[in-house]
């Protein structure tokens, strides 16, 4: 049987508040065999109901952190409760972090900042980094060059393909999501191609990005299958050395045991 991992999932979203079990169930029945829920949004409380997700499932582990939109909430009291937080049982990340300059909810120099203070936090504690960018790849990689980051997955790819190659000569990882389906979607197909399954990874952003063919509807880790099969076409091997080697990634990156 395959084994998947879902490296970027939000079920702790309303959007799975009615049958966030099942999902869970239906998604171990896909060959799923873990989940990296990622705490965002809600300023810290999606990363304490990811943590509680993380508590009730064996199956599934949690992040912690303040995503851009929310940095304006940032304070040394905010900083104190991530240091809590990310020492919890099944933490395995800082994250998800990073810069949106599409959506300024909060003001540019601000979401700096914080991204700043959290990948320092993330080297303290000794934790990787899932990293947001939109609209933000040049001054992303720049922060993330400067604080010399080794050990981090862009969530999400959307960059180029020449950033993704001085990303990954840096050591990071490229988490693919279900917009790798979608027939508009060139630049991360010449990504896919290009870079090797050393350096991917593969996630749903559930509820979001679902893939074809379920576009347009709520995704869930069930569908992370999708995802992996593209993967395999455009590089021309197999459905399970995919799935294989992306497991490997995540346990490499987050310190899973398989």
């Amino acid at each position: 049987m395959l084994e998947l991992v879902d490296s970027h999932a939000h079920l702790d979203f309303s959007a799975f508040d009615d049958d966030r079990e099942e999902v869970i169930r239906q998604a171990e029945q896909a060959g799923v065999k873990w989940i990296i829920n990622i705490g965002a949004g809600e300023e810290l409380k999606s990363a304490h109901r990811s943590l509680e997700l993380a508590r009730r499932y064996q199956n599934i582990f949690s992040t912690v952190g303040i995503h851009p939109h929310d940095a304006k909430i940032w304070s040394p009291q905010v900083r104190d409760e991530i240091v809590e937080l990310a020492q919890k049982p099944k933490v395995v990340a800082i994250g998800e972090i990073g810069l949106d300059f599409a959506k300024e909810y909060s003001p540019r120099e601000v979401q700096e900042k914080v991204f700043y203070e959290q990948l320092e936090l993330a080297r303290e504690l000794g934790l990787p980094v899932v990293i947001h960018s939109r609209d933000a790849h040049d001054k992303t990689f720049k922060i993330l060059k400067e604080m010399k980051i080794q050990q981090a997955v862009m969530h999400c790819y959307s960059g180029s393909l020449e950033l993704a190659k001085q990303l990954v000569k840096m050591g990071f990882y490229l988490s693919i999501p279900g917009v790798v389906t979608f027939k508009n979607a060139k630049k991360l197909l010449e990504v896919v191609r290009e870079i090797s399954l050393e350096h991917l990874l593969i996630e749903t952003d559930c509820p979001f990005l679902a893939p074809e063919p379920y576009r347009g509807k709520r995704n869930q880790p069930a569908y992370v299958k999708y995802v992996a099969e593209k993967i395999a076409e455009l590089k021309n091997t197999s459905l399970e050395e995919v799935a294989s080697k992306t497991t490997e990634n995540v346990l490499k990156l987050f310190s899973l045991k398989g």
